[in-house]
């Protein structure tokens, strides 16, 4: 296992979860309770820094930072398993690692457990298609113009935050890391298993939807 890869992999999550949070924190804050210029706050935010990251760390892991992208590119044969499982383990640690940065820099409480309530039908079709969206984004563009993945992907993520019912959070390590934070970015424990399993869901759909349409892309795994 590539250790650069590892660290990649967890600095990013790091810094993307710490965005998500802390621009939350600071979007609420200033929006005057304008729910709407809190969000586009947030959306800008987290935009602009999908883009940095995976152009910077895309080269040294991939820029994965989610659970269900490395799922895929497992079943993709573009990582092993071992690579894939070690990738989930340091997304997860940096990414609640970034949450709790959030918080000392806002004087927030670390330990915090969000009372946001994200569920039901609308919420979670939301999130499906958020992700599947997200993962034919990052797949699609990988095949045709892999030098506009970092601006995909970003642009991709923006426009979701507007017009998914859930914000798209597309990212089952971002659900369980934003479930410790009680801020407008925040999604309470029991609201969590719903988005990751449709998150999943929506990821592997992209994956099957993008063997029609791209071709195959597999590689092989020594």
């Amino acid at each position: 296992m590539n250790r650069s890869a590892l660290w990649s992999e967890a600095l990013g999550s790091f810094m993307l979860f710490a965005t998500v949070i802390g621009s939350g924190i600071m979007a609420e804050t200033l929006s005057g309770g304008n729910g709407a210029v809190a969000l586009l706050g947030n959306t800008l935010a987290t935009g602009a820094i999908l883009f940095v990251l995976i152009t910077m760390l895309g080269p040294v892991s991939g820029a994965h930072f989610n659970p269900a992208v490395t799922l895929v590119m497992r079943l993709r044969g573009h990582i092993g398993t071992s690579t894939a499982l070690q990738y989930m383990c340091a997304q997860l640690i940096g990414g609640i690692l970034g949450v709790w940065a959030a918080h000392i820099m806002f004087g927030a409480p670390i330990w915090e457990v969000s009372e946001k309530v994200r569920s039901g039908i609308g919420q979670w079709a939301g999130e499906g298609i958020a992700t599947f969206g997200l993962v034919l984004t990052i797949i699609g563009t990988a095949k045709t113009r892999p030098q506009w993945v970092p601006a995909s992907v970003a642009l991709y993520i923006t426009a979701a935050y507007w017009f998914t019912s859930s914000t798209s959070f597309a990212n089952p390590a971002i659900t369980i890391a934003r479930s410790l934070s009680n801020s407008f970015a925040g999604i309470a424990p029991t609201s969590v298993p719903g988005f990751i399993a449709v998150q999943f869901v929506g990821a592997l759909i992209a994956h099957l939807a993008s063997e029609a349409i791209f071709g195959e892309n597999r590689k092989d795994i020594a």
